[in-house]
């Protein structure tokens, strides 16, 4: 081997080496910062459970605990409009006993203006929607807004 050979081999080991090191460098950063990942607590915001929201919002009749469930579906599961079955699996979700007969909560919340019928069906069924007054309802911790007059 010449000369020139020679030192162009003993360049090429020796960028071999230095590569080695930096591969070895980054998989021990790899291997710490997902060892960070799955010990580290999570910055993402958890979402809020149905028995969480009724327990932020503590509604004193089972009226109210209908009309927040309802509530809950539309703001925080994305329907649109939710059935009567619908209020029946909130109620199992939350953990709460279902009312004796929640079609006559429905009525009463329908009633108040708190609650109406849906536009749409689904599969066959009765669909309700949250009305504004209903909402405010129940951000305002179920207490009638007072009268601007």
């Amino acid at each position: 081997m010449t000369a020139n050979n020679s030192g162009k081999l003993d360049a090429i080991l020796e960028s071999i080496k230095n590569l080695e090191v930096r591969v070895s460098r980054i998989e021990a950063n790899g291997a710490a910062s997902s060892r960070d990942e799955k010990t580290a607590p999570r910055t993402m915001a958890k979402k809020l459970s149905i028995k969480e929201f009724l327990l932020q919002h503590q509604p004193a009749t089972d009226i109210q605990r209908t009309l927040a469930i309802g509530y809950f579906l539309e703001n925080h599961t994305g329907l649109a409009c939710f059935t009567r079955a619908e209020l029946e699996k909130g109620y199992r979700d939350a953990k709460e006993p279902l009312p004796s007969n929640i079609s006559v909560n429905i009525a009463h919340c329908i009633k108040h203006g708190h609650m109406m019928d849906g536009e749409e069906k689904k599969n066959n069924k009765a669909t309700y929607v949250i009305t504004r007054s209903g909402e405010q309802f129940i951000l305002a911790e179920y207490k009638k807004p007072k009268d601007r007059n």
